[in-house]
């Protein structure tokens, strides 16, 4: 059973994911995160292995519909057979997560929640429309109507910050426009849009749920692949079965690394989480000092993705760390007043460190002149992160480094990194970085670049006006 990390609540796996989030404002958490014997699931498929995840998981799923969400989810939408690649770079292992249709990490998940929601509603009744709002930092909008795209019964209506994200993310939010789907680009950072999101959803507006990784239904798919990773260290000899590695990874909203710490709570053998951050680097200070403090400048980045200072995802963590819902509220209730809290829990399992923009380009120019290897700036981040954190430690563990993004959705900095001329059209310079690193240019990019649309910026106070009039109230 699931509960509120801000009240003791018992709820279904299935009424979890519908809900999205709990109306005392808290996110749903399973009390007691599940062992199970990750030696069972070497040598089976990507999809075999969330079948196991997943049910340990997803409690009140039953084996046929977890059989149907993914053959729906994990087809031929990837261009990968098994959803996701790890490639070995020199003495690196890039866990390549963004084979899907949107060219980000987000589709492993988003590919499979609107088969999840669309399960629950038929497991628990609920016939009215649903009505998905999401805000995005970049991917997890185009990722997520994507997803919900052709999924019966629901609307999605994604907030994105106007002049946040990249061109390329934001083309592939807008081609997805329809009586369905609706984008909004917010005047504001991503914050703004998370903050008015969650507050929507404290309003009496009917059949709400949300595809943001305060979803549960988002956050689980993503433990499976640090399984998979690890099993893909197992058959290259890397290490032996049993041995501990480690993960880096590109951190924003802090949910991708929590499901690190859900696959090393249910048995697998992880070291340390290495939270990377940009210079926005309100977790590596928490993590560090104990202390979160949102009372800083926000500063755009070449990471925009990364560019957040409320991780929303750190409340699970915090519920886990004290098993007390009283103390996550008052945490939260402190950050919502004044801003910053303090925390006297130890976060031992976690290391944490940022890189500088400059830093970024820096290892994605080294990336590819010495292994002609790209990378996004997302993952150069965490690559850079990892560099530090050797020379730090000495820790020489086997690492895998999540590689969240195409370098083709961020071209602009790749193309700064190659020393192209980075003031031309973002089109323009993918034809460039294609014929320079003799790499392909992926189909979606191909399709959006034929239709290309504007935004048109709207107010927090204007997308509510829109919501007071298309939403029913309860």
């Amino acid at each position: 059973m699931y509960s509120s990390t801000r009240c003791e609540k018992n709820i279904t796996a299935s009424k979890a994911i519908i809900e999205g989030i709990s109306a005392d404002g808290g996110l749903y958490i399973l009390k007691s995160i599940p062992k199970i014997d990750y030696k069972s699931l070497f040598g089976k498929t990507y999809k075999e292995m969330a079948k196991i995840v997943l049910t340990n998981l997803l409690e009140d799923y039953t084996s046929d519909e977890l059989d149907y969400c993914l053959s729906q989810a994990y087809d031929t939408k990837f261009d990968t057979k098994e959803v996701v690649k790890v490639k070995k770079v020199n003495n690196y292992h890039y866990l390549e997560l963004y084979h899907g249709p949107t060219l980000a990490f987000k589709d492993v998940a988003l590919t499979i929640l609107p088969y999840l929601l669309e399960t629950a509603k038929k497991k628990n009744n609920v016939n009215e429309k649903t009505t998905i709002l999401t805000a995005t930092s970049g991917d997890t909008g185009s990722a997520a109507l994507s997803g919900f795209s052709n999924v019966n019964g629901i609307d999605i209506i994604v907030f994105y910050p106007n002049g946040g994200v990249s061109k390329i993310q934001e083309q592939q939010m807008l081609s997805f426009e329809s009586n369905s789907a609706h984008t909004f680009a917010i005047k504001g950072n991503f914050d703004d849009c998370q903050t008015f999101v969650k507050k929507v959803f404290s309003e009496d507006f009917k059949g709400l749920s949300s595809a943001n990784s305060i979803n549960v239904g988002r956050l689980v798919p993503q433990v499976v692949y640090y399984f998979y990773s690890y099993f893909k260290l197992v058959e290259d000899k890397t290490i032996k079965m049993g041995d501990k590695i480690n993960f880096c990874v590109p951190t924003g909203n802090f949910g991708d690394i929590l499901a690190g710490y859900y696959a090393k709570e249910m048995g697998l053998p992880i070291n340390k989480l290495i939270c990377a951050s940009n210079i926005n680097k309100v977790l590596t200070d928490f993590f560090n000092d104990k202390v979160y403090d949102k009372r800083r400048e926000f500063l755009k980045t070449i990471s925009p993705s990364m560019d957040i200072l409320i991780s929303s995802n750190l409340e699970r963590l915090l519920y886990y760390k004290s098993q007390d819902t009283n103390k996550v509220k008052k945490y939260m209730d402190e950050l919502k007043t004044n801003g910053i809290f303090k925390v006297d829990e130890a976060y031992p399992e976690f290391y944490a460190d940022y890189s500088s923009d400059s830093e970024a380009l820096e290892k994605i120019k080294k990336e590819f002149k010495e292994n002609k290897y790209l990378i996004d700036p997302h993952t150069a981040v965490a690559s850079s992160v990892y560099e530090k954190y050797v020379a730090k430690t000495n820790d020489l563990t086997p690492t895998v480094i999540l590689s969240t993004a195409s370098p083709y959705k961020f071209i602009k900095s790749i193309s700064s990194a190659l020393d192209l001329d980075s003031s031309l059209d973002e089109f323009e310079l993918i034809d460039m970085v294609s014929k320079k690193s003799n790499t392909e240019i992926p189909a979606v990019i191909t399709e959006i670049r034929k239709n290309l649309r504007t935004n048109h910026p709207e107010t927090i106070d204007g997308a509510h006006k829109y919501l007071e009039e298309t939403l029913p109230r309860k």
